[in-house]
């Protein structure tokens, strides 16, 4: 019987080149993707280090950007993932997205659509499903909350003024910012996008509430109605 290993432990490697140690020594950002998802599942299986399980949750991914969208039961198909380490390692991700959307505007005034995006875009590029959401402003553009009106399907969700006003009129809002996100990652506008704003505009209008603009967020890149006239 033949018990040669075809990896190194993480016990076995030099104490410099130890995803932890090595971590502890020259700091976070001088250690790989793989090093740092290892030290987060923390043990290798029988046949693989942490390591060499982290280069494989990074291969299943294709890329760091993909890793999110891995499920725990995707996770757990690779040999050595349990539900253990599958949650562990969604845990990480999840407490990552937390931290980058928590860097908010409340304390600061919305002046530009780059704002909005600053405020939504860590968060909402990652949605598998298209979110329609309102940003509350007061009289200063300041936020006042970040409301949630609907979850629609992977392509499409269905908004009423209603549901953006009665919310907005609750919280004594100056005015609205609408946003929502196309998982396909292009934020073009389609022809019904165009016709939703415009009936919520209006009815901003009539109510007294005005729409400063529609943000539509893609991959890394969002679509201003303002800045292409459309408000």
């Amino acid at each position: 019987m033949n018990s040669k290993k075809d990896h190194i432990t993480i016990k076995e490697m030099p104490e410099e080149e130890r995803p932890r140690e090595k971590m502890v020594k020259y700091g976070a950002d001088k250690v790989s993707n793989a090093e740092l998802l290892a030290i987060i599942i923390r043990t290798g299986s029988r046949t693989a280090s942490a390591v060499n399980l982290a280069d494989k949750i990074l291969s299943k991914a294709e890329n760091l950007r993909e890793l999110p969208y891995l499920s725990i039961e995707e996770l757990m198909e690779l040999k050595g993932i349990g539900l253990a380490k599958g949650v562990q390692i969604k845990a990480a991700l999840e407490l990552g997205r937390r931290i980058a959307s928590s860097f908010r505007l409340e304390a600061r005034a919305i002046s530009s659509p780059k704002d909005v995006a600053d405020h939504l875009m860590e968060e909402m590029r990652y949605y598998q499903k298209e979110y329609f959401k309102a940003i509350l402003l007061n009289t200063k553009n300041q936020i006042i909350s970040t409301e949630i009106i609907s979850i629609g399907s992977l392509n499409s969700s269905i908004v009423h003024p209603r549901e953006i006003f009665s919310t907005a009129v609750k919280k004594v809002s100056a005015a609205v910012i609408l946003v929502h996100n196309h998982p396909s990652g292009d934020p073009t506008p389609s022809r019904e996008d165009i016709e939703v704003t415009k009936r919520i505009v209006q009815a901003g209008e009539i109510i007294g509430i005005n729409v400063l603009d529609h943000l539509i967020i893609g991959e890394g890149r969002y679509y201003s109605f303002r800045e292409s006239g459309l408000i």
